[in-house]
Formats: structure tokens, sequence, C-alpha cells
């Protein structure tokens, strides 16, 4: 009698611990679906754990478990509350405003990995970049990207994966074309509207409008037939897609699934791109379409300013829905379109300056960890590039390491979606949401499993 009158007084203790046991195991089912192992282990032995507090004061002597069990309840709500409760946006986190100069795209890694040693244009970058032949040297000593004898060299992988960058090297000749002769009389609203449709119907996650600033163009070209050309911001609208990076390749990071998943969305990002763009020149104005290998404008930079994310810490576009598991391209064009609003979230800029994941695994440490500093009168967080490019050389793959580990690249699901929505409610919520994180998923988690129809890689010697 005496345990059913404790039943009966504890029963609010009682739902409290079914209820934390059915949430733990939803996280569980949920994370052995994502092919999350270690999540679902963990989550399985947290279904056993933090239910006990609750039901063990049932058999605590009186008065002692009246007390426990007030102590219990009224902690459990109240740490409820001041999780979910509203605190506003973050100070000390500036936006990076249009302003800071514009770069070069000869500088960028991509296009000194193209130049070739011994030729006129070699020379050239070199004796106005001396500083850079060392370290440059360096990666073209090491295998290369889908290079034989490169650390996580798969074959098959490898092949699909130069299979999708060969298609998008033969979207090129789409990026620009002849315009129709005959404009036609369009409505912003209306074409707005239908090509973000349109966008999404060919595959596109997202798909917004930003105008365009000077800083969004690179000064130069850097690759390609006009290489060195002056950049000139000729249109006014910057039309960004984002295509989803699928989460079961990106899990294998650095292996080489995540190199034909990184290959495969820049493809088609670039397809739906050139569609785009080909539809515009059809309604009589001029369009160019920016994807891989053919930028003239920085897609990040067009991106945060169309308002689909802010720059984290890595240096990629983190978006509300994927994190940075997303590729780009961009249509720039001067037919009349509605710009999206910019909506600046600095609770993300908040959660990456605690949360710093990405720096940790980092295998060459071309992340920062510290503070975003000021560049080029900009707050920002400076990626070593020459740093990252080395390791894919070495490594054979575009690493990914640090996508697969942010905490914002989970799925797009209503579980991980319910914690995105507390990441820009609370600050205590992003300190929360950091340490279970942790908790369940590890620091620095090892690589998930690729998919069952791919062979195991050879093991070749390690990346330095």
């Amino acid at each position: 009698m005496k345990v059913l009158d404790q039943v009966y007084l504890h029963l609010p203790l009682i739902l409290l611990a079914a209820l934390s046991f059915l949430l733990l195991a939803w996280i569980s089912f949920i994370s052995w679906r994502e092919h999350e192992t270690v999540a679902a282990r963990r989550t399985l032995l947290l279904m056993v754990t933090v239910p006990l507090p609750y039901l063990g004061v049932l058999w605590l002597p009186a008065p002692w478990s009246d007390l426990a069990g007030w102590f219990l309840l009224v902690g459990t709500g109240l740490l409820g509350l001041l999780l979910i409760f509203p605190t506003g946006r973050p100070r000390g986190f500036a936006d990076d405003r249009p302003g800071r100069p514009r770069i070069d795209e000869r500088a960028i890694m991509f296009s000194r990995a193209e130049l070739k040693p011994g030729t006129p244009r070699f020379e050239s970058y070199y004796a106005d970049h001396p500083d850079h032949l060392p370290g440059d040297d360096n990666f073209r000593s090491l295998p290369g990207l889908m290079a034989p004898g490169s650390g996580k060299y798969a074959p098959l992988a490898m092949a699909a994966a130069a299979a999708s960058f060969k298609a998008v090297e033969e979207l090129a000749g789409l990026i620009e074309g002849s315009v129709a002769q005959q404009r036609m009389d369009t409505d912003p609203i209306q074409v707005t509207d239908f090509l973000k449709g349109w966008a999404r119907k060919l595959g596109a996650a997202d798909c917004r409008v930003a105008r365009l600033q000077p800083e969004h163009f690179y000064s130069h070209k850097g690759r390609g037939p006009h290489y060195g050309r002056p950049i000139v911001d000729g249109h006014a609208f910057g039309l960004v897609i984002t295509v989803e990076m699928g989460y079961e390749n990106l899990g294998t990071a650095p292996e080489g699934p995540a190199l034909m998943e990184s290959a495969q969305q820049y493809m088609a990002a670039g397809q739906v791109a050139v569609q785009l763009a080909q539809f515009i020149r059809e309604l009589g104005w001029p369009a160019t379409a920016h994807i891989d290998g053919n930028y003239e404008v920085i897609c990040p930079l067009v991106a945060r300013d169309a308002g689909l994310g802010e720059i984290g810490r890595m240096g990629l576009l983190m978006t509300p829905r994927l994190g940075p598991r997303v590729r780009l391209a961009v249509v720039t064009t001067d037919l009349p379109l509605v710009i999206s609003p910019r909506n600046f979230d600095p609770t993300v800029l908040h959660f990456c300056s605690i949360c710093r994941k990405c720096a940790e695994i980092c295998p060459p440490g071309a992340i920062p960890s510290g503070d975003r500093q000021d560049v080029h009168g900009a707050p920002r967080w400076l990626l070593d590039d020459q740093a990252c490019f080395t390791y894919w050389c070495a490594a054979g793959t575009d690493c990914g390491q640090c996508m697969r580990v942010c905490p914002y690249a989970h799925t797009d699901s209503l579980l991980h979606n319910l914690v995105r929505w507390g990441l820009r409610r609370s600050f205590l919520f992003r300190h929360f949401a950091l340490k279970m994180d942790n908790l369940i998923y590890g620091r620095r988690p090892r690589p998930r499993p690729g998919p069952s129809w791919l062979p195991p890689r050879v093991a070749q010697r390690p990346p330095r």
C-alpha cells in the first residue's frame, strides 16, 4: 500500500520517466535508420539510465522521497523552460556585409593547381606571388585528387567522381548563349516564383535571388581560356540554387564515396543552372550560369546575401535545413526579379563560435579554432586553403570531414529540425545541444559505412 501511495504522489515523475524513455527510444531508432550506430547505442544506454532518478525516488523513505520528487519535478520543469525561453539575437556578431575587396580567381587554390611548371602563366603568377611557390610545389609533389597512390584511392569511387566532373565540363558550353531577339514582357513576381518552383522541380533544394554587388564577382578570371581577363560585374541579379549532398555518402568522409557525392552534386547544380539560364535567354534577357570550374561570382557570398544561410567557421555556407551539406550554382541576369530578404542569423555564428568540431577534426588544421578576425574590413573565419588543398592532394579526395561532423549537417527530419528550432531560439539551448551532440554522436565521430554496393577501399599508405 505504501508503494501504491508513493506511485500516486509521484505520478508526474513516472510520466517524465516514460516520456524520457520514449524520446530516447525515438532518437535511438532515428540514429539506427541513419546508420549512426554509435549514437544508437549511446541513446539505448541513456534510455535505461535517464529514467532511473525519476523512478528511484519512489523507493526512498519518507519524507526524502517527497523532497527528492519535488526537486526533480521542479528542476526538470525549470530546465525545460530555460532551454526554450527566447533569449534574443546573440550580441557581438556583426554581419559580414558588402565592402570587402574583390578576390582575384587566379589566387585561389583550384586555379593555382592548374598552373603548369615551365609555362609563361606559371612563371608570371609566381613572379607576382613568390610566397605561394613553396607550398604549391608541396601539393604538386603529392599524387593529387582521384590519383592512384593517394591515401584514400578507391578505383571505382574515383572513376565515378571523374565521370561526374567530366559531365560538368560538358556543361561549360551551355553556361552562355544567344539571347532571343524579341524580349518577352514578364511580371517580376510571377517569373521569380516560376524560376524558384522550376528549380526545385529540377532538383534544387532551395532557390533565391540576390541583388549583385561588386564584391560578389571575382576581379579576374583564373581558369579556362579567358585566364587573366578582368571580370565586369554587369548583371544586376543573382539567382542562387542549392542542391543537397546525400547524408549517406557524405558520412563516409574522407573516403571515396564522399568525393563521389561532391562531384555528383556539382553536376546536379550545374544542370539546373544551365537550364535556368537558357530559359531566361529564351525570354530575351542575357543570363550566365556559374557552375563548377566556370565561376565569375563567389557563390557562397551571393547565396548568403540571397538569404540562404551564413558563412560558418569552415568557410562554407550554413543553410537552415541542411547546414553545409549543399553545393551551389548561380545564374546572373538582368531579367527583373524579386529580391529575397537577407535575414541575417547571428545564432549560426554563435553556435559556430562555441562548437569548433570542424576545426578539431580537420586533418591539416586548416580551419581556425579561435574567434572571427577582421579580414579586409570584414569579420570572418579565414580558412588556410593551401593546407586544406594539400591534404586533398595527399588523400585523393576532397576530405569533407568538416561537413560530416557539423551538428547542422544532420538529416532534414522532424527530430533534427526541432533541434534547429531550439538553436535559433535560445543561447542556453545552443550550449545544451552541443553537449548532447558530443555525448550522443561523439566529439570526433568516426566515418560511417558507405553504400553496400560499393566495394571497400584497399588500404594504401596513409596521406601525409
